[in-house]
Formats: structure tokens, sequence, C-alpha cells
């Protein structure tokens, strides 16, 4: 058998499918490699993968519904997948909507599509975002908490995944579980959130963006948290609720939401300089605060973060030097 992971070249994709391999899985790597960020970054996560017993790589954007959906006559082994692809980013949202509905919506119905058509499939876990969650004030926030009024249409194009995921497990049967990210962070992430953006700035000897003064806060999860969380999830397929219906939320995130200003203080004592800021009032897009309740998966995956920013983020800063030679 073999499991499915879509946006194998991501930061989450590519330490998911590491883990897998790890365990001794046979996994098949989707990814399209665009050019959202540096793609030299993504090539540079694909190498570690590829070689390894057990990896193949195809290349595919899964706006391509047809050549996704051709993987059920190919790849009739599939019986799990871990859909990670998306467009992200919430500033760009406003920026390439377009790009986010084809990815997020588009794309997530190839992925709907193609669960249906594969005999063995058991378990489809996917991601959501803590996003949303939008402007709501109760914090931290739970998964049976109100999520209709997202501040971004990338939250607004998670959400629709998630209703569109119970629309299918409804219909078809598939058991599906999704994944509330809340800000994952550490070697190998993203350059354009907030950690990596921060970090270049400080070595770097840069201006950076504070906005609200630092008074925005954010629960910050660390990759090496997230993966078990993911995989938890993953051995566990959703039961149907009273509903009838096969689909669950959980939140993955810290349970310790960090002011800005804070967080900016670590990362300035682990690169041993001052920052460079200016300050600037907040995007309307952005929550002021994000919190994860983990009630639910503490108590149905043994969800247990144990990774503290002040280790997380220096382990960053770490990685960040050696892997750009600062």
């Amino acid at each position: 058998m073999t499991i499915l992971v879509t946006g194998a070249a991501g930061f989450v994709g590519a330490a998911v499918a590491a883990a897998l391999l790890d365990r001794g899985e046979a996994v098949l790597g989707l990814d399209s490699l665009n050019d959202y960020y540096d793609v030299g970054l993504k090539r540079a996560r694909l190498a570690r993968l590829e070689g390894r017993p057990g990896f193949r790589f195809l290349r595919l954007d899964l706006a391509r519904h047809d050549e996704v959906l051709a993987l059920a006559r190919s790849e009739p082994a599939l019986d799990r997948i871990v859909h990670l692809a998306a467009q992200a980013g919430v500033r760009h949202s406003l920026v390439d909507p377009w790009s986010y509905l084809s990815s997020n919506v588009t794309g997530h119905l190839a992925i709907l599509e193609l669960a249906r058509r594969l005999p063995r499939l058991r378990h489809l876990v996917y991601a959501s975002s803590s996003s949303v969650y939008g402007g709501n004030s109760k914090l931290p926030a739970a998964e049976d908490d109100a999520v209709d009024e997202p501040l971004s249409l990338y939250a607004a194009s998670k959400r629709a995944d998630e209703l569109m995921s119970r629309t299918y497990a409804r219909l078809f049967g598939t058991p599906m579980t999704g994944l509330r990210f809340f800000t994952v962070y550490g070697p190998w992430g993203r350059p354009d959130m907030t950690p990596f953006l921060f970090t270049r700035a400080v070595l770097e000897g840069t201006t950076i963006t504070l906005y609200d003064g630092g008074r925005l806060q954010r629960d910050f999860t660390a990759i090496e948290d997230i993966v078990p969380g993911v995989l938890a999830a993953l051995e566990r397929p959703a039961a149907a609720d009273a509903a009838g219906v096969a689909h669950r939320l959980y939140n993955l995130g810290n349970d310790r939401p960090t002011w800005m200003r804070d967080f900016l203080a670590i990362i300035e004592r682990a690169c041993g300089k001052a920052a460079d800021i200016r300050e600037a009032p907040v995007s309307a897009a952005e929550p002021k605060a994000t919190w994860a309740d983990l009630t639910l998966a503490r108590r149905d995956l043994g969800f247990d973060p144990k990774v503290p920013l002040e280790e997380g983020l220096p382990r960053f800063v770490a990685w960040f030097r050696g892997y750009y030679g600062l």
C-alpha cells in the first residue's frame, strides 16, 4: 500500500513524507514546484527525499484535474492521502486571488474526486488553517466555534475546503480529517513566514516591519510537533459523527500564544544582533491573535506539543545560518 502526500516539496509536506519513510511506508509525493517562493528551497527539500527507499515523486499541478484523476488508474495501491498542497499566504491572497481559487478550491476538489475513485482508500487527511477563525474574539479558538467571518481569501478558501470535504464524506463515505494548523515554523520553513523574514532581516541588517507595535499574538507551532500530530490523525480514520458523517476537524497548535515583540526578542538573542524596526498598522486581513484550543486533539490524537518557542526559534536560526552560509 502507498500513501499519497501532496505538497511533498513544501515545508510541512516534506517533513511528513520523511517521517512516513522513516517508519517504512511507501510514499508517492506530488508537487507543482510553483514559484510562489524560492523553487531552489523546494528542490532542496525534495532532494532529501529522492533516492530514499519507498519514495517516488511526480510533478503535478492539482488544478489539472484530469491528470489527478488519472492516478486512480495508474496508482491503484493508494490507500491513504495526506493532502498538504495549497497556495499559502494571507497577504498574498490580496495580490493574486486567482491562484487561491485554482490551488485551494479546484485543487482540493480534484483530490476529493480522486479519493472517491480509489477503491482501497481508508482515510484522507488534509490541511486547513487557523485562519478560518477570522476575527473571532473568543480565545482559545475551538473547533466548534463559528467560522463564517474570514478575514482573507486564503481563509475563505480553506473554509471552503472543509465544507467540500464534509460534503464528500457525507455523499461517498470516505473518512476525512481536516487539520487546522497554527503558524508552523522550523528548519526548512517557508521564506514568506515571519520567522524566516525576521531572521533574515536581523542577520542582514535590513529593516523589520513590526505591526501594531508588536502587540499581535501568534500561536507558533514547531514542525517537530506538527508532524507527529499529522501522523496521529492519519492513523485514526474519522468515525461517523452523530449525523452519520465520517469527517472531523482538529486544531494543531502550541497552546502558547506569544506577543510578536517577544517573538522578535528571541530571534535577536539567537542571532546576537538587534533588529532595525519600523512600525506599521496591522492589515485588515490579519487577526489580532491566534490561540489553539487543543482539547479535542489531546483527547483523540494524543497530541502534546513539547517544543517551546525559546527552544524552537534558536534551532530555526541555526538552520538558517547553515543553509545560507551566514
